[in-house]
């Protein structure tokens, strides 16, 4: 049976459709369970850590810190006054280092007087199990970030360690808990600092806040006390023999190149690599050049005449004007068969069309023929270029070889003088760091404000807390949320399935709620129920689905197995047949068939039995209770594709239409077995079931392609497993009740 093909749709990409703001409306509706989920866990857990944190007070003293340029920076207000980025942050790290720390702890004997506060009694239970826990990962955090190695702590020959680490004191462990709790604040656009310390003593705060102040002070000056101007005197005097050096190696160089004429050499030297570059890298290209079209003329030979195979080649497969040929070729051989229908082999359409084919197959040899000669031309120039530019980096190469032993000498001589001046400016610019470090060293340290007795808590700050974790909970549930339905891909409305693919929806079916109801008896006992009103709707738009007169014969499938193309086809029969019509169900499903466990009828005799011939009539079977008749698929075959697209396959639709109103075929899933692709000729249309939440995009457009690949006329799609939501339940709860009155 010949049917026109559909045509074909136009797949629109999902990204430029306009996006409203109701669908973003609708993403969040959809997936509320996740937002709100995330938010909780989120506030929660902020919640929970706020609460149950150990309240810190914080201890804050404002401090001056400038360098001191001395009294003639002062006197002469013109003088200029270098720029320093690194001395605030070298004080910031003076302020927090050991020895400050160190200080403290001595200053105010906190490892002897107050080591109790420091070491207090381990916590029991929980909240000893939560803090181990924290501190371990800390230590582990701490290990993989360290950069330090271990190799120094043994032998090069690996026998015994040669250094053991010595335990921590009490002092070291109490000098490492205030560098941990010390933070340094700088003032914008001022030369003050706030330093702060966190305990959850505000008297300790204070106690060591003022401590660190004055230990901060105190190494400073010995840092000034402890500074020598023996290295100034060592570095000048050093400083006067390179200066010699240097003097007497110019001296001999400029000699060498006046009695060998070097004073142009240079300069060729830094051509002639240049050209050296530039010659082997245009070589490699040449070669890699010849060698493919060497490979590709190689190929061409190897084929001789055969211009079938020929244009296998990619550069005759890619050729536009071949491909432009090729279509026109097959357009032809095309017309050649839909004319040899209607005319003879001699009739002068059949002349002219053959005629029209032997000029294309003559204009596609002569083409290939021109491309065959245009890449022996080229194989031929890559051979000469290559050539050339081995000749030219020949010649280059004895150049540079003759330039560079007059040059040996001479670059021997400049590296000596270049080390000397390297040497002699690096001790000159020593000393004038020194002598200006020497000059102002001292550092002014002045306190704004002392640190007052703390009183409130500074962390955790709980309002704060709590709407961050708000904020941060709703903002990230509403990302998880988008990010789900991103990388979800399956169909989920009728209106997403029109717009990418142009196929017309002819209904969709919701999914049963009830546990304990079946889709393929339902209509049976609820006639009158919305499911049993969509599949109403679905026939309507069936019948009307064909321009001409409405289908009779229709193939319904699906992509993958389990998307409900047997109870649709079960239930749009039952619907067919309300209209005093005689339908008859055929189940071409030969490897999975479940028809005839639905209708509750033996499976013993059936299609694979009639295809097969061993018997002469196909036996039709009478649904009881229900005005429908059902051939069932009979024993499984071992080929039932070759069985469907068999001559008796088409006998039998052709008697079947003569006797009934509709023929509806259950055939197998597009995806698995070309069963489906078979049928798809021998009926007037087909019917695509897909089920919402399972069957992807990628899926069905791959089915559309196999389908449209063979001209299947698709009457449209059934959507299955609709989850009916509350906006619908209006409408839902309307028609029951109106059915009731």
């Amino acid at each position: 049976m010949n049917n026109p093909a559909s045509p074909q749709p136009v797949i629109q990409n999902p990204q430029e459709q306009e996006i409203h703001l109701r669908d973003y409306i609708q993403v969040l509706t959809k997936r509320k369970t996740t937002v709100l989920t995330f938010l909780t866990i989120t506030f929660l857990t902020v919640f929970i850590a706020t609460y149950t944190a150990t309240p810190l007070y914080t201890a804050s003293s404002q401090v001056l810190i400038e360098r001191n340029y001395g009294s003639s920076a002062i006197e002469n207000t013109m003088s200029y006054i270098p720029w320093d980025p690194e001395f605030l942050s070298t004080q910031f790290e003076l302020i927090r280092s050991t020895n400050v720390t160190h200080r403290v702890v001595e200053k105010l004997q906190l490892d002897t007087r107050y080591r109790h506060y420091f070491f207090e009694k381990k916590e029991e239970g929980l909240f000893s199990f939560i803090s181990t826990t924290k501190n371990g990962i800390k230590d582990f955090i701490k290990e993989l970030l360290s950069s330090e190695t271990d190799e120094d702590e043994f032998d090069p020959n690996g026998s015994e360690l040669l250094l053991t680490e010595e335990p921590m004191s009490d002092a070291d462990i109490i000098a490492a808990t205030i560098q941990e709790n010390l933070s340094i604040k700088p003032v914008v656009n001022t030369k003050t600092v706030f330093i702060n310390y966190s305990d959850k003593n505000p008297a300790m705060a204070k106690l060591i806040i003022d401590a660190v102040i004055q230990a901060y002070i105190d190494e400073i000056l010995e840092i000034k006390l402890a500074s020598s101007s023996y290295s100034l005197q060592w570095m000048t005097s050093k400083a006067d023999e390179e200066r010699k050096k240097l003097e007497g190696s110019e001296l001999a160089l400029q000699q060498y190149m006046r009695d060998n004429d070097l004073v142009t050499v240079e300069n060729k030297l830094a051509v002639y690599p240049q050209k050296l570059a530039e010659f082997s890298s245009q070589l490699s290209k040449a070669q890699a050049e010849q060698k493919e079209y060497e490979s590709l003329y190689a190929q061409i030979k190897n084929l001789g005449k055969d211009h079938n195979n020929i244009e296998t080649i990619p550069v005759f497969a890619e050729n536009t004007v071949l491909q432009s040929l090729r279509d026109k070729i097959f357009a032809a051989e095309q017309n050649i068969k839909d004319l040899s229908k209607k005319y003879g082999y001699k009739h002068p359409v059949m002349i002219n069309a053959k005629s029209e084919q032997a000029l294309l197959l003559k204009e596609k040899d002569f083409e290939i023929d021109r491309i065959i000669e245009a890449t022996r031309n080229t194989y031929d120039l890559a051979k000469s270029r290559e050539a050339n530019l081995k000749q030219l980096l020949a010649n280059t190469k004895t150049e540079i070889l003759n330039v560079n032993e007059r040059f040996t000498q001479y670059s021997i001589m400049k590296r000596e003088v270049d080390l000397n001046r390297v040497l002699y400016d690096a001790l000159t610019s020593s000393i004038k760091t020194a002598s200006v470090t020497e000059q102002s060293q001292d550092v002014k340290i002045w306190v704004v404000k002392k640190a007052a007795f703390p009183v409130v808590p500074a962390k955790p700050r709980k309002r704060r807390n709590l709407a961050l974790g708000f904020i941060l909970g709703l903002l990230g549930g509403i990302g998880l949320a988008f990010f789900i339905e991103y990388l979800d891909n399956t169909v989920k409305d009728g209106k997403d399935i029109e717009q990418r693919f142009g196929i017309t929806v002819l209904g969709t079916v919701e999914e049963l709620q009830g546990k304990s109801d079946s889709i393929e008896t339902y209509l049976l006992e609820y006639p009158l129920s919305p499911l049993a009103e969509n599949y109403r709707l679905i026939r309507s738009n069936l019948l009307l689905s064909s321009p001409d007169h409405p289908p009779r014969s229709i193939l319904i499938t699906s992509m993958l197995p389990k998307e409900g193309k047997t109870s649709t086809t079960c239930n749009l029969a039952r619907v067919l047949a309300q209209n005093d019509k005689k339908v008859l169900i055929i189940d071409c499903d030969m490897r999975r068939p479940r028809t005839h466990s639905l209708f509750n009828v033996p499976n013993s005799k059936g299609l694979s039995n009639y295809l097969t011939g061993n018997i002469e009539k196909n036996s039709i079977r009478a649904i009881p209770d229900e005005p429908l008749s059902l051939i069932t698929s009979g024993p499984t075959p071992p080929n039932p594709a070759e069985l469907l697209q068999s001559n008796k396959m088409k006998v039998l639709m052709k008697e079947m239409l003569k006797i009934y109103d509709f023929v509806l075929l259950d055939s197998p899933p597009i995806q698995r077995v070309t069963d489906s692709l078979t049928l798809s000729t021998l009926v007037d249309g087909v019917l695509l079931i897909t089920k919402s939440g399972k069957t992807t995009y990628d899926t069905l457009e791959s089915g559309l392609k196999k389908m449209h690949d063979l001209h299947a006329p698709i009457l449209g799609i059934v959507l299955n497993g609709l989850i009916k939501s509350k906006k619908d339940s209006g409408y839902y709860g309307y028609y029951e009740n109106y059915n009731k009155e």
